[in-house]
């Protein structure tokens, strides 16, 4: 790292002439995505099966669900992983308004779909998308395009710093409403953490964070369920049948799991004990299951891929594929830490899925679309 202005941090990136070399597809990534899908629908099956034959009559209907959407996800992330740079910089804006537009229709009555007092769906036929997961592809291009184009100049406080916070805070604030504080606080933290790397000074960041305590203490303090989740967070024990519930049970999964689990399919949790079992709690079921080994397992290769895909950004000649690999692995390492921070006790409740393995197909196919832009920038290079 350098520091080219007291107040500004850059990272010293490699030339663009040093890179000209042929470049190939990164299978790493492709694998390492495969391995985790894999395990995730291993854990969706054995974690949903009982409640699936309960509510359904049909042990795999989870599963079944979750693998159409993995077709899909697939012929997103080849045609994503197919396409030059150059035409995905394109559609940066368009998506953005595209995915904007799904917030928006989320929230009018009758059309979002309401689960659990949340309006957070849309139904397109026999299946429900989450908007809010799918902007999150048009915010990444949107930041990665800004940044690109504004090089330098992302240190003038008004014309480089505040236009896509304005943008970006515009669509957070939407979510907000559905409500979705966890999307919106991932949103926001890969917001700023592209902003670090593109070279905002640190005095605006810091601004910022602090500018936003006062909206995060009302968002939190003056919402009662908010406020309920926060002091279970500090004594689970304080309500242990209620707002408690939750981690609890993951602890008692994770504790009966020990090092080396109970056995595939053996859990006792998920018997209508822990709450989601099969969506924000499914490193629970895999640790009672898998124990602590196998639990360690899947957190290394969630930490692989963002590892790689660090390697990858920092292998880019173009500032716009940099940014973009920076901010898939910001959106899967954000929503890896709070998930686990939140069935280990150590955040409130958020309700965040495990990227690739927790059930449910926006979240799914938004993690492959990632996936595929990683693999797109590790084959570009700039023409000779």
């Amino acid at each position: 790292m350098s520091w080219a202005d007291p107040q500004t941090m850059t990272l010293r990136w490699p030339d663009a002439g040093a890179a000209e070399r042929p470049r190939h597809r990164d299978q790493t990534i492709l694998v390492l995505t495969l391995l985790l899908v894999a395990v995730g629908l291993g854990m969706i099956y054995s974690a949903s099966g009982v409640m699936a034959y309960k509510r359904f009559g049909d042990p795999s209907y989870f599963l079944k669900r979750q693998m159409l959407w993995l077709v899909f996800g697939l012929v997103c992330l080849l045609a994503v992983a197919r396409t030059d740079l150059n035409r995905l910089r394109r559609w940066a804006v368009p998506l953005l308004f595209l995915g904007a537009l799904g917030v928006v229709l989320v929230l009018i009555p009758g059309v979002g779909v309401t689960v659990k007092g949340a309006r957070r769906w849309l139904r397109i036929g026999m299946w429900t998308v989450q908007p809010s997961e799918l902007v999150k592809v048009g915010i990444l291009l949107y930041l990665a395009h800004y940044l690109a184009k504004k090089g330098s100049r992302i240190t003038d406080f008004w014309r480089g710093f505040v236009p896509p916070l304005v943008v970006v805070g515009a669509i957070v604030g939407l979510i907000l409403i559905e409500p979705d504080m966890g999307t919106a606080a991932v949103i926001g933290l890969v917001t700023l953490g592209l902003l670090f790397v593109g070279g905002a000074r640190l005095g605006h960041l810091l601004l910022i964070g602090l500018a936003a305590l006062p909206v995060l203490y009302l968002l939190v303090m003056r919402v009662s369920y908010r406020r309920q989740r926060i002091l279970s967070f500090l004594d689970p024990w304080s309500d242990p049948t209620g707002s408690g519930f939750q981690v609890i049970q993951s602890f008692l999964a994770l504790g009966s799991g020990g090092v080396s689990g109970v056995g595939l399919g053996e859990g006792r949790q998920k018997l209508f004990y822990l709450p989601e079992p099969h969506t924000d709690f499914v490193l629970s079921a895999l640790g009672e299951e898998a124990g602590f080994l196998g639990t360690i397992a899947v957190l290394l290769l969630l930490g692989w891929f963002v590892a790689r895909g660090f390697a990858i950004a920092l292998e880019a000649d173009d500032p716009f594929a940099r940014y973009l690999a920076l901010g898939v692995c910001f959106f899967v390492g954000f929503h890896t830490l709070i998930n686990v921070g939140v069935i280990t006790g150590l955040l409130p409740t958020k309700g965040l899925t495990l990227p690739f393995v927790s059930y449910g197909g926006s979240s799914l196919v938004v993690n492959m679309i990632g996936t595929g832009l990683l693999i797109a920038v590790s084959r570009h290079r700039p023409p000779i």
